[in-house]
């Protein structure tokens, strides 16, 4: 197939795939699906890039199991931990709160945006899956193991995490343990270094440059739209002071060594 033939069709499942995940919110009154259907359906791209392009097949595998691998891990950790375990995530309690009798309706609209949103972040996936290069490259190994290197992080940060609250005396306490002594958001830095081991692999093709998109476009969303200042916000809402005291000693991204706290 060709790419504008592959983005077509991946434009029509996506839209499927949010249209039916909507539908069942409607039932259970939690929207939080859409991130569970964001993550499977980049892994659900990446596998069919990797199918139906011409690339070398060897590197078209390496992109199923890294992308594969870190979809399924993410999206069945978003499935049990913040939709099956708590309530509806506050983010989207708001949006129903501020939209009123239009939140069913701007729900749809949101769903179909995470759908194109999709097909965006897959482009970087496109590029390696038509990477045309006889062989595997030190590029491609590269790429390999930042990609696992960064799910292993990320699975890290986020067991850490969950042990951390599960300890009701750390209520409303600060998790300083582990990756999080180094960074406010090390599942965030790994989420982020993930999308560099597609860059590493679409190294020699002449698309190349599209395959910045990923990291791009992720560091966007991490530190302007939906990552860290909404994390950030809440915690503070929650944790007050604890938390401005990790703020004023503790990276907020890149894991570095703790300050002291001269306040």
């Amino acid at each position: 197939m060709t790419p504008i033939e592959q983005l077509a069709l991946g434009v029509i499942l996506m839209v499927l795939l949010m249209l039916g995940l909507w539908l069942l919110q409607l039932k259970t009154r939690d929207a939080g699906i859409v991130d569970v259907g964001w993550s499977a359906g980049l892994g659900l791209m990446a596998l069919f890039l990797a199918w139906t392009s011409d690339g070398f097949g060897g590197r078209r595998i390496l992109l199923a199991l890294v992308a594969g691998t870190w979809s399924l891990r993410l999206a069945a950790y978003l499935l049990r931990d913040r939709v099956l375990a708590h309530e509806e995530d506050g983010r989207y309690q708001e949006l129903r709160r501020s939209w009123g009798g239009n939140a069913d309706r701007n729900l749809l609209l949101f769903f179909q945006f995470q759908a194109l949103l999709v097909i965006v972040f897959a482009l970087p996936f496109l590029v390696v899956a038509h990477h045309a290069h006889p062989e595997w490259t030190y590029w491609d190994l590269a790429g390999v193991f930042v990609g696992f290197g960064a799910i292993v992080g990320e699975s890290i940060a986020d067991r850490q995490l969950a042990r951390f609250r599960k300890l009701p005396a750390n209520r409303g306490r600060t998790c300083r343990i582990g990756l999080w002594r180094y960074s406010r958001h090390p599942n965030y830095f790994f989420e982020w270094l993930h999308w560099w081991a597609y860059v590493l692999m679409a190294v020699g093709s002449p698309w190349w440059w599209l395959s910045l998109l990923g990291p791009a476009l992720m560091l966007l969303f991490l530190f302007r739209i939906t990552g860290i200042p909404a994390t950030e916000q809440r915690a503070l809402a929650t944790r007050g002071d604890d938390y401005r005291r990790y703020q004023r000693t503790t990276s907020a991204f890149f894991p570095w060594f703790p300050k002291e706290d001269r306040s």
